[in-house]
């Protein structure tokens, strides 16, 4: 995560942690409302207008989420940036993002999640974002062990 000085409150200078998330998209106005609206809901966001440049973003920093366009190019070239990002030793949530379609469709297949958002739905979409990045951190969690 990225750590960010915020101003000085109250005497006291505070630090925030943002989740870091990777935004791959290749549409310029897409790609610049996703950002603004990932930052506004507090996340330090990195894009990627191709799928060279979002596998170079994926080996030089850790991401906690990364979201590529369903529609991107083709549907394999935005899985395939996942797949990839699957690969990370330090296991980021992965999701396809579409701004097309009429429904919000959200679910777990074989504890794999499969997300599809609308853009325009902004709370449900800062929700599944919120939701994703939960449950990678509860997957990186492990049980101490009972103390005897």
């Amino acid at each position: 995560m990225r750590t960010f000085a915020s101003p000085v409150v109250g005497g006291h200078n505070r630090r925030l942690d943002l989740a870091r998330v990777l935004l791959v998209q290749g549409e310029l106005a897409p790609r610049l409302t996703l950002k603004t609206i990932l930052q506004a809901g507090g996340y330090a966001v990195d894009v990627a207008a191709t799928p060279a440049e979002a596998i170079s973003k994926l080996d030089a920093g850790r991401y906690e989420l990364v979201l590529s366009d369903a529609r991107f190019g083709s549907r394999a070239a935005g899985q395939s940036v996942l797949a990839y990002a699957r690969l990370k030793d330090y296991g980021p949530a992965t999701a396809l993002i579409t701004s097309m379609g009429r429904a919000v469709a959200h679910q777990s297949v074989h504890g794999k999640q499969r997300v599809a958002i609308r853009t325009e739905d902004l709370p449900i979409l800062l929700g599944k974002v919120a939701e994703l990045i939960g449950i990678r951190a509860s997957r990186r969690y492990r049980q101490l062990p009972k103390a005897v």
